[in-house]
């Protein structure tokens, strides 16, 4: 494996892709790209500057949104409270609030989005 990044790419599916938007730029206070895509496909990129893993918000028949497959988990910032707090804000439902894993590996946190994927977020505080 030449790349230092175990991910390298996601795809967070969504129903509606407008709303799923919505969503996540008020969760991270940030605005996504929306870019074209081959084949009937709907694609939103998450901003990511340098050698960042990036992924995007992704819309089309073959993509069914669920709350019971692969977990990605965020980038929760400084401290994962703020967007977690956004997240419900938004409209998220908690399903598991803002947790320690240890002092030297930080918390984790999970919600179900507006598109009914179980999506995580991560910090060290």
């Amino acid at each position: 494996m030449n790349n230092p990044h175990v991910v390298t790419w996601f795809e967070i599916p969504a129903a509606d892709l407008p709303r799923a938007v919505r969503f996540y730029e008020a969760v991270f206070a940030v605005t996504l790209n929306q870019e074209p895509c081959p084949s009937g496909m709907k694609m939103a990129v998450f901003p990511a500057d340098g050698e960042a893993v990036k992924g995007c918000l992704i819309q089309h028949e073959s993509y069914k949104p669920s709350a019971d497959g692969s977990i990605v988990y965020l980038n929760g910032g400084d401290d994962l409270s703020a967007p977690l707090a956004r997240a419900e804000q938004a409209g998220a439902t908690i399903v598991v609030p803002k947790t320690l894993i240890t002092p030297e590996i930080g918390y984790f946190a999970q919600f179900i989005d507006s598109e009914g994927n179980r999506v995580g977020l991560y910090s060290m505080h």
